[in-house]
């Protein structure tokens, strides 16, 4: 059974208030260097967890310098007002966007992260 994905930031309470809050999830456990966000409808977590050497990725990718190695996909109904609230929270946009119907953005700590329109 999958329980979830651990991700590494320069200071995990930060980063999982900013998706507990960006996803309307619950923060589900912390302890000195991890916290937990829990999904509300099944037992899925997304575990921050602090790496005192963290490199913030570059995106888009650039030689020599520290990859995004995963991102989340969020499907949005309105793109425009799902950004907004994104950059309220303490996101901000990308320059580089490779597609008209999604927004990468960079959380806090860096991670690119996009918004897709539901376009059904």
């Amino acid at each position: 059974m999958w329980w979830g994905t651990a991700i590494e930031a320069p200071d995990p309470a930060a980063l999982a208030g900013f998706y507990s809050q960006l996803l309307g999830w619950s923060i589900g456990h912390e302890e000195p260097g991890t916290v937990v966000v829990a999904a509300p409808e099944a037992p899925i977590y997304v575990v921050f967890q602090e790496a005192t050497d963290y490199q913030r990725p570059v995106w888009p990718t650039e030689k020599g310098q520290q990859r995004p190695m995963m991102h989340f996909d969020f499907q949005v109904a309105d793109l425009d007002a799902a950004v907004a609230e994104a950059v309220a929270l303490g996101a901000t946009v990308a320059e580089y966007q490779p597609q008209e119907n999604v927004r990468v953005l960079l959380d806090p700590a860096g991670h690119p992260f996009c918004l897709c329109l539901d376009e059904e």
